[in-house]
């Protein structure tokens, strides 16, 4: 077979796919605007039927998904609250027999530089030598 004659069947058989791709597209797209609800007035009514049911399913895979997504999410808090609780267990262990002196003064002993007001840094300028140095003004 010559190389010509080759290259003029595959070329051929590119335009058949092609066209064969065209008229799927075309199907979908009439598909697509029949499950969006657009251009149903020439369908028939077996025709419309079948969209409600494709409809039908496709929301009942969906509600699926969404049920297993809650039920993932569900199980994922629960192991969190259990986290938690051992937390939380651990802690009342660690301070229930403190009192409550103890805690507060535990509480001040952290720093918390948002609210404490002793935070603030006071300086002071001094000119001069050692000796004779003057107390300048210092300002806040």
């Amino acid at each position: 077979m010559s190389l010509y004659l080759h290259n003029l069947i595959k070329k051929t058989h590119l335009k058949q796919e092609a066209a064969a791709m065209m008229k799927k597209i075309e199907l979908l797209e009439i598909s697509k605007r029949k499950l969006l609800g657009e251009g149903l007035g020439t369908s028939s009514i077996e025709e419309i039927q079948q969209v409600e049911q494709q409809l039908e399913r496709s929301v009942t895979k969906i509600r699926a998904r969404k049920n297993q997504v809650f039920k993932e999410q569900i199980e994922q808090l629960k192991e969190k609250e259990k986290v938690l609780e051992a937390e939380n267990a651990r802690l009342y262990e660690k301070y229930a027999g403190k009192p409550l002196q103890v805690l507060n003064k535990q509480r001040e002993i952290l720093p918390n530089t948002e609210s404490d007001p002793s935070s603030e840094v006071e300086t002071e300028l001094f000119i001069g030598l050692p000796e004779t140095r003057l107390k300048a003004p210092s300002f806040k």
